[in-house]
């Protein structure tokens, strides 16, 4: 597959990574949940890089200056979030730790106020869509997170190769919450799981975000005659990981588990989350960094002391981001020309690589490129590769599981491994 490259001054980029410029003032807002694991990835790997920006004589001539709006992973409070950011702080740019669903409450907002926006976790695909068909006052919102279709697409590739051929499962239960987020990725799951990976959907249920006992809903899944579970749990996720090992459900799990995308995760399930694996975007846990991102991994955890100890991977979305909307703020001379920032920003692309292998990319699609293996479009999405050997950009996911031991890694794709899959010890394949 070839993307089409966008040019991208890299000295700018370079500049403003290492820190050797002088730009402008820019006072930046952050919108997301301030005592989540996620926001707090987000906040902090802004900060991170906003005080090197700062350090090295901030934007065009002035320092940068953070302030923050706090959702609660609430729709209505992400909604007043937005408006404190937009009508009190008059803010330049955010950037967002938002989930999904929240994201959606104050994206008329950001229609509204023409704000430039980055969203560093969400990953619906209908946001995509929305700049597709009113690209005019979805301009000024990015995501560099692949989209849901693109993370589900890559999936699919995982249920063909590891679940129907290596563990000759025919059927699945999908086991979701009752969110944007687990209704886009059901939906996707559904459509694809069996036509393209020949697995058999047998039964979808739906349980509130609320739920605390999973054990009937497990009884149904296992009554189903599916041969495994996949789960789509965003919001305390750790809750059904935990019941399913404490339960021993005969059913191997696997899915997207959004608590199991941290290091934390061992310790919030009490041991009890091994035998889970979930998709997970890059960079994951247990995943190879290259050299500037385990640079930004060792300053995060020397400045801070409190979980998550390890950035999501929404915190290095957040600290590269925030550099290159930096970068295309200096280029379009700031934020107050809409249109200019943008079509700067959609320029913006970096590519790290360890041992002289890519291993992440932050770039964006444009308006007009096709991706091959969906046949569609994604303006102002962060670029991904479905197919291997992934020397376009980074796979738009990658697979990671827990063990029994406390020990975790990918399991796929293949070129990005570091573990194998495997069925927890009380599930007989």
């Amino acid at each position: 597959m070839q993307l089409k490259k966008t040019v991208f001054s890299t000295v700018t980029l370079s500049a403003l990574l290492l820190g050797s410029a002088t730009f402008a003032d820019i006072k930046v807002g952050f919108i997301g949940s301030l005592s989540s694991d996620t926001g707090l990835s987000t906040l902090r790997g802004a900060e991170i890089a906003i005080e090197e920006l700062n350090a090295n004589g901030g934007v065009m001539g002035e320092k940068i200056v953070l302030v923050s709006a706090d959702t609660g992973e609430d729709v209505t409070e992400g909604v007043k979030a937005y408006e404190y950011l937009a009508e009190t702080e008059e803010v330049d740019f955010i950037i967002s730790g938002s989930i999904d669903d929240v994201s959606l409450g104050w994206l008329p907002r950001m229609q509204e106020f023409q704000i430039p926006t980055l969203d560093t976790w969400t990953s619906y695909i209908g946001i995509i869509d929305m700049v597709v068909e009113d690209p005019e006052t979805m301009a000024p919102y990015f995501m560099n997170i692949a989209s849901d279709e693109a993370l589900a697409t890559l999936y699919i590739n995982f249920g063909a190769d590891v679940l129907k051929k290596e563990m000759g499962w025919e059927s699945v239960v999908i086991l979701a919450e009752d969110t944007a987020f687990g209704g886009a990725i059901t939906g996707l799951v559904t459509e694809a799981l069996g036509p393209v990976a020949g697995i058999e959907v047998k039964e979808i249920i739906t349980y509130d975000i609320n739920t605390n006992d999973f054990a009937p809903l497990f009884s149904k899944a296992e009554a189903s005659g599916a041969d495994f579970i996949y789960q789509v749990s965003s919001v305390n996720s750790q809750v059904i990981s935990s019941q399913y090992v404490k339960l021993q459900v005969p059913m191997g799990m696997t899915g997207v588990n959004v608590s199991a995308l941290g290091m934390e995760y061992w310790e919030d399930t009490g041991g009890q989350g091994g035998g889970i694996s979930t998709l997970s975007p890059v960079p994951s846990v247990g995943y190879a960094l290259d050299p500037t991102s385990e640079a930004f991994v060792k300053a995060y955890q020397t400045k801070y002391k409190s979980r998550p100890m390890m950035p999501h991977f929404n915190g290095f979305n957040a600290y590269y981001g925030m550099k290159q909307a930096m970068a295309a703020a200096e280029e379009a001379g700031g934020f107050g020309d809409v249109k200019k920032w943008s079509e700067a920003m959609e320029k913006q692309d970096l590519t790290l690589e360890k041992d002289g292998k890519l291993v992440l990319r932050y770039g964006f699609w444009d308006k007009d490129t096709v991706e091959p293996v969906t046949g569609r479009t994604y303006p102002h999405n962060a670029l991904f590769d479905l197919t291997a050997p992934y020397e376009d950009a980074a796979p738009s996911m990658v697979v990671v599981q827990w063990k029994e031991d406390g020990s975790v890694g990918v399991v796929y794709p293949p070129e990005f491994a570091t573990t194998t899959f495997s069925l927890p010890s009380w599930v007989k394949k």
